[in-house]
Parts: structure tokens; sequence; C-alpha cells
């Protein structure tokens, strides 16, 4: 299984450099919809809802201090699959030309975000609120 490294260096691949947190947003939306479309998560790591939205804890690690970035250190496109690929390319053409900011107002209206910040800042969105609102 990929991890969610190998998602954002994929994703900067196909569609370039981006601020961090716009890609952030795009590494959730592709776990949120593969786990929807492709009935199967993505990455195994956790997503937590954070004051601009969603965050990848361990990506964010690779890329805190940088308002711009253009590669993941330790991320391989190659993990992903033709199906994965697909699930990611179909996001970045529904997500890819909105802001970071647009992105991160979007998932502040969405209830997996609400509802894990409801409980706390750096609360888990879980896989279960992902199925339940996006299906």
């Amino acid at each position: 299984m990929p991890s969610a490294l190998d998602v954002a260096a994929y994703i900067l691949e196909q569609h370039g450099p981006m601020t961090a947190m716009k890609l952030q947003k795009l590494v959730y939306y592709s776990q949120a919809w593969s786990i929807v479309w492709d009935d199967n998560e993505l990455f195994s790591e956790e997503i937590q809802a954070w004051k601009n939205g969603p965050v990848v804890r361990e990506l964010w690690d690779v890329h805190k201090g940088r308002f711009r970035v253009s590669e993941i250190a330790g991320g391989n496109s190659d993990t992903l699959d033709e199906d994965q690929c697909d699930t990611v390319n179909t996001v970045l053409k529904f997500y890819g030309d909105h802001s970071a900011q647009w992105l991160s107002d979007l998932t502040h209206l969405e209830d997996p975000w609400k509802n894990a910040w409801a409980e706390g800042a750096n609360s888990v969105i879980t896989k279960e609120a992902l199925v339940e609102y996006y299906s």
C-alpha cells in the first residue's frame, strides 16, 4: 500500500509545485474518494482535523516550514497502481485548479472535518466518517 508521502509525490508530479496546504487537501480528497470509489484506502496514515482543515501529520513533518512544495522526500509515486493513479487523477481534475483557501473552506463545510474538529484540535477524521459523508 502506498503511503501518504507516495500519494503526495504523485500529486506533485502530475500537478506541479503547490502550497503545502493545497497539497494536504488534495491528499485528503484522494483518500476520501479512494475509500468511496475503490472501496479501499489509498494510504494507512491517519488524517487529523487541524485549524486549516484536514492534515496528514507524517506529510506535514516532511514539508513543515515550507509554504510551497515541489517534492516530497521519501515519497515514491511508483508505489501507486493504475487504479490508484486513476482515482488521484480524477480528484486532481475536480479539485486541482482550486486555491488552497478554497479547498480549506470546503473541508470546513463538510461533516468529516467539522465533527472531528468539534471533538478537539488534531482529532482523527475516521475512515468511517469519510465513507458516511462522501457516499
